[in-house]
Formats: C-alpha cells, structure tokens, sequence
C-alpha cells in the first residue's frame, strides 16, 4: 500500500469496510482463489520477482484517493447496484490495489452472474496479476454472455484529453482474451481474439489497437503473408486520440516511421513499456534477437510492472528462460 498519510485518514476506512463486505459475499461463491503473496505485494511476476504498488505522484494519487473514496461511498450507498461494484473495482484497481479489485469484481459475479461486464474486468486484473488461464476463463465467459447482446461504449476510468470513450464493452472483451493469449504463447487463439476485435471496433483508436496485436501474433505465429495484408488497412493519417504509440509502431512494421524516432520520443514509462516491446519485437521477428533482449530487459529495469509492454516483455523472457 502506497505510504502516503491522506489514504490511511479517509479513503482507508472506508476500502477496509468495504472489503469486510466483499470478502464475506464472495466466500458463498464458487471460489476463485489468488495466491499467497509476501505482505504488501500483489503479485509475484512469471520471472519470480516480487511485485509491489507502485508510488504515484503526489497529484494524481490524491485524485485517484478522492475517486476511491467516491466509490466506496456509492457502494454502500447502494450495494445492489452493478455499476457501484465496478467502479469500485476500477478505483480500486487504478490505486495499484488488484488483488482487492479482483475481490470486488468476484463480489459482482456473485450477485449478477449474467452480466458480461464482471467477467471483462476481473480478466483485466487477472492478467495484471499474471493469473492469465483464470484470465481466459472470465473472458470466455463475457463472450458467451455477450453473444446476444448489443455492444455499449464502456467510460472511461482515465478520460483521454477529448473526453471521449473509445473502448466498448465487445471490443475490450475480445482485446483483452486475444492478449491473455498472446502472453502465453498461444499465438493462433491470440490471432483469432484479435480478429474478432478488429471485426468489432467502431473507430481507429480501438482498430490501430487490435491490428498492432493482432499483427504481431501472425507473425509470431508464422502466418507471415496474412499478417503483412493487416498493415494495408494502416495509414499515416488516421484519427487517433489515444492509442498513438500502437499507431507509430504499425507505421514502424510498415516502414514508414523510424523506430528510433518511436523510442526517442516515449518519455513516460507506460509509453516506453508499449513502444520498447514492440520495437522489440519488431526485431525479434526479423532475426535481430540480442537487439529483442535487451529492449525487453530495459522494460523491466523500468519497474513499470502493470503496463501490458511490460507484461508482454516479461513473458518473452520467461519463455526464454524456460527454453534455455
């Protein structure tokens, strides 16, 4: 838990009541357990390290501190209510709180077993915390849900500048399965999740996403030639708000933009995790392996643990490892 004073005289109280709850309502469930972890961490990466919360900055922890508290305080307002129980999850989540998080989400799965929306999250959380076959599992069951459902713009937690949701509810299911695949080397069902999202998606943020995936597990996978014709739908002028480094990195497998420009340009650590394992991998499938490793070593001397660059770096030197 993040040592910063104001979350023990307010936002603490409150989570720890909340979680009382939670705890008591997911025990009468079908359980779904998480590891033992050592005290203040929450989870332990496919590499053995212990994975702890990161430290925020002062600003953006005092508001994302405030948001919990909102969260809490609409949760037991009305503890019956399905979007309470995901916000509360989310705050949590933002807070670097996933084990919690994943707790809430078990809450709301208990008390609304049919609604896709629990599963899509508590996958998410599921894969930050490297649990990626119970990742699966959730995300499978959001599809079957889902399957006669009409899709909905999921809000944002983290508004983009715009203000504008970009993500539906279809197409981070569908994102977030093919990833939990990728991340165990399951490059073809990857493939296929990517697909359906491609499929799914309704502008170029959430397309620039699924194609940047959905590329590098073909080529992963061997399928070469079906890859390269994913970059025709690619071009440099696309109405992007958000998802700019996966956009320049299609460019990059494209050839029209210069990874050192890409690299050069990744100043903040989530955008580093994200251009540095695609630059990565970009040279890990045109036979330049050394260049792959050590991109993806600097990622994870970067600590950022929870970004899904670092993630998809961690796994490829876990499978590394195992092979040698």
């Amino acid at each position: 838990m993040p040592n910063h004073p104001a979350y023990f005289s307010n936002t603490f109280l409150l989570a720890a009541s909340t979680l009382t709850i939670l705890l008591l309502a997911s025990a009468c469930q079908k359980p779904h357990h998480l590891p033992p972890v050592p005290e203040g961490a929450e989870a332990i990466s496919l590499l053995g390290d212990t994975l702890k919360p990161l430290d925020l900055p002062e600003e953006t922890y005092q508001e994302y501190s405030e948001n919990l508290e909102q969260a809490v305080a609409n949760y037991r307002l009305d503890p019956e209510d399905p979007d309470a129980i995901i916000w509360l999850g989310r705050r949590l989540a933002y807070l670097g709180h996933y084990r919690e998080a994943v707790q809430t989400f078990t809450e709301g799965i208990y008390k609304f077993p049919e609604d896709p929306r629990m599963y899509r999250h508590r996958g998410h959380r599921y894969i930050t915390l490297r649990l990626f076959d119970q990742a699966i599992e959730d995300f499978e069951t959001a599809v079957s849900l889902m399957r006669n459902q009409p899709d909905e713009v999921e809000p944002d937690g983290l508004p983009n500048p715009y203000g504008e949701p970009r993500s539906t509810l279809h197409t981070n299911v569908w994102y977030h399965l093919g990833l939990a695949h990728y991340l165990k080397g399951q490059y073809y069902e990857a493939a296929e999740a990517f697909q359906r999202c491609v499929e799914a998606s309704t502008n170029d943020d959430m397309l620039t996403a699924a194609l940047y995936w959905y590329y590098m597990a073909e080529r992963r996978a061997g399928l070469d030639e079906q890859a390269g014709r994913l970059l025709d739908r690619v071009e440099p002028e696309m109405d992007i708000l958000e998802n700019d480094t996966y956009h320049k990195l299609l460019l990059v497998f494209k050839g029209y933009f210069h990874p050192d420009k890409l690299l050069g340009e990744a100043d903040e650590a989530l955008q580093n995790a994200t251009a540095a394992y695609g630059v990565g991998n970009w040279h890990f499938i045109n036979s330049r392996e050394e260049e792959a490793f050590e991109l993806w070593n600097n990622i994870l001397e970067g600590g950022h643990w929870p970004a899904f660059g670092y993630l998809a770096a961690e796994a490829e030197l876990y499978k590394l490892k195992a092979d040698s």
